[in-house]
C-alpha cells in the first residue's frame, strides 16, 4: 500500500468518525416495516430501510399481516398472516418463513380446531413461535366457571396461548400451552372450585371482570414477548387495561395448575399492572393503563434493560393523547415481585412517560434503542418517530404499520454485514480492506461489501461499516 493511499485512508477514517459522532443523535440502525393493507393484486410488502430511508431488502408476501413480522439474525423473516378464511379483528391463521432473498422455507396453517390465532406471536431463541390464539367456551361452562352476566345463547371467548416447533416444510408441534381458563377467579358462587376473595389473589383473573365488546373477544391480548433471562412471557390485555407475566419454564401440566416451574406457582400470574381494580386493591389515584399495546422488555444491550416499555394508547382520552410509558417492576433475586397488600403490585406509577401530541386508538408501539433513543409508531396516523431521550424528534418516516422495529446495524450476523476479510470479526481491519478496494476500483470479487446493499460499492459503504464498528 503506497503512503498516498495511507493517508487516505487514515484521513477517510477520521472524516467518517467525526461525521458519525456529529450525527449520532438518530441511531444507528435498520427499520423493519409491515404494511398493514395488500394491494388489489393481493400483495403485501415487508421493508427493512436504512436512516436514509433506502430500501436494504424487501419481502413480498400474498397475504395480510396479521400483526407485524420479525427479523431473525440469521437474515430470515417470520410473518404472521390472515388465513384466507379468517376475517375478525387482526387475525392469523398462517405463519410463513422468508429467506433473505424471499424464498419461503416454511409455511404452517395452524389448524382452525386450535382456535382463532391473532394479533402478535414471539420468536423464541430456539426458534420455536408462541402464539396468541382465541379459545370459545360454552354458555354452561362459563356459568360452571362462575361467570354471571352471560347469555343463554352466547359464550366466552378467552385467549390462550401455544408454543410450535416447526419442523418439515409446513408443519408444526404443540409443544406447551397456556390458558387463561386454568387461572381464573370468582366470589360469586361459593359452591365453585374456584370460589375466593379476589384481593387475596393477585395471582388470579375475576372471571366477572367487564370487557368493552362484551364476551366474545373478553381479554382482546395485542402482544406477547419473552424474556430469555428471566424465561417469562408478558402478554398486553386490552380489555382488561393491563398486562402479566407468566413462567415459560413450566411444564404443560404445570401450566395449567398453581404450582411448579421455576417460580413455584405454576401458570399463575408472577406479576401484573395497569389496573388494581381489576383485583380490587386500593386505587390512591396512581396512573392506570387504557387500550395498551406493545408491552416489551427493555433489551440487555440498552439502558434500564429490563425495564417494561409500553404505548398507552388512551393515556388522554379527553385531548386524544396517547403515550409511551417505562415502568421499572420491584423483583427480588429469586424471582419475587414486590407487591403492596393495600395497592398491588409495585411500583405504583411509571418511572418514565413520554407524551405525545399524537394519538392511536388501534396497535402502535414503542421499542428502546441501545442509544437511549426510544422508535415508536402511531398506527392511526400512519407514522413512526424515533426520540432522544429529552424527547426530542430526531427521524420520522410515514408508513402504514402496526409497529416498526429497528435493528442495530451488526444485528445480522457478522458474515453477512462487514466481514470483508472473513476473519469473524468486524472491525478496522475490514475497513482498510474495503477502502484499499475501492481504490484500486475493483470490487466484484469482495464478498458483502455492499453493505447499505444499493447495488454499487463506494464510500457509502465505508460510513455503513464504520457505523456497525461503532455500534459494537
Amino acid at each position: 500500500m503506497s503512503l498516498f493511499n495511507f493517508r487516505f485512508i487514515t484521513a477517510t477514517l477520521t472524516f467518517i468518525i467525526l461525521i458519525s459522532q456529529v450525527f449520532c443523535d438518530v441511531f444507528e440502525g435498520v427499520t423493519l416495516i409491515t404494511d398493514r393493507l395488500i394491494d388489489e393484486d393481493g400483495i403485501g410488502h415487508v421493508t427493512l430501510i436504512n436512516n436514509e430511508e433506502d430500501i436494504v431488502n424487501e419481502w413480498v408476501t400474498d397475504c395480510k399481516a396479521a400483526s407485524i413480522a420479525y427479523l431473525q439474525q440469521d437474515s430470515t423473516l417470520i410473518y404472521p398472516c390472515y388465513h384466507e378464511n379468517l376475517h375478525r379483528f387482526p387475525v392469523g391463521g398462517r405463519i410463513v418463513k422468508y429467506s433473505w432473498d424471499n424464498t419461503i422455507l416454511w409455511d404452517y396453517l395452524i389448524p382452525e380446531e386450535l382456535g382463532i390465532p391473532h394479533h402478535d406471536i414471539e420468536v423464541l431463541p430456539n426458534g420455536n413461535i408462541l402464539v396468541i390464539i382465541i379459545e370459545s367456551r360454552t354458555y354452561q361452562e362459563a356459568i360452571d366457571h362462575g361467570r354471571v352476566d352471560i347469555d343463554v345463547n352466547g359464550s366466552f371467548a378467552l385467549d390462550y396461548i401455544i408454543e410450535l416447533e416447526p419442523y418439515g416444510a409446513s408443519e408444526a408441534y404443540v409443544v406447551w400451552e397456556w390458558h387463561f381458563w386454568d387461572h381464573l377467579v370468582q366470589d360469586i358462587n361459593p359452591n365453585l372450585e374456584n370460589f375466593s376473595v379476589i384481593s387475596d389473589n393477585p395471582q388470579l383473573l375475576n372471571i366477572n371482570l367487564d370487557s368493552s365488546d362484551g364476551l366474545n373477544d373478553w381479554n382482546h391480548l395485542n402482544s406477547i414477548h419473552y424474556n430469555k433471562e428471566l424465561d417469562q412471557i408478558v402478554i398486553s390485555a386490552r380489555k382488561q387495561n393491563e398486562f402479566y407475566i407468566i413462567d415459560h419454564s413450566t411444564s404443560l401440566e404445570e401450566s395449567a395448575s398453581h404450582s411448579g416451574g421455576i417460580y413455584g406457582k405454576g401458570g399463575d400470574f408472577l406479576y401484573r399492572w395497569g389496573n388494581v381494580s381489576n383485583y380490587d386493591k386500593i386505587d390512591y389515584g396512581q396512573f392506570e393503563l387504557n387500550s395498551q399495546h406493545s408491552v416489551n422488555w427493555i433489551n440487555e444491550d440498552c439502558p434500564n434493560s429490563g425495564n417494561l416499555i409500553l404505548f398507552n394508547n388512551k393515556n388522554d382520552t379527553y385531548h386524544l393523547k396517547s403515550a409511551i410509558i417505562e415502568l421499572e417492576p420491584v423483583i427480588s433475586d429469586d424471582g419475587v415481585y414486590g407487591y403492596d397488600e393495600q395497592f398491588g403490585f409495585l411500583p405504583l406509577t411509571y418511572s418514565w412517560i413520554y407524551e405525545m401530541d399524537s394519538y392511536s386508538n388501534v396497535q402502535s408501539g414503542a421499542f428502546r434503542l441501545p442509544n437511549g433513543n426510544t422508535l415508536y409508531t402511531v398506527t392511526d396516523e400512519s407514522k413512526i418517530f424515533e426520540i432522544d431521550t429529552n424527547g426530542n424528534s430526531v427521524w420520522e418516516y410515514e408508513a402504514d404499520t402496526a409497529r416498526a422495529i429497528k435493528y442495530s446495524m451488526n444485528y445480522l450476523n457478522e458474515s453477512q454485514l462487514g466481514d470483508i476479510n472473513a476473519d469473524d470479526s468486524v472491525d478496522v481491519l475490514d475497513v482498510v480492506m474495503l477502502v484499499s478496494y475501492i481504490l484500486s476500483g475493483d470490487t466484484s470479487e469482495l464478498d458483502g461489501a455492499d453493505i447499505n446493499n444499493d447495488g454499487d460499492v463506494n464510500v457509502l459503504d465505508i460510513v455503513a461499516l464504520v457505523s456497525i464498528i461503532l455500534g459494537n
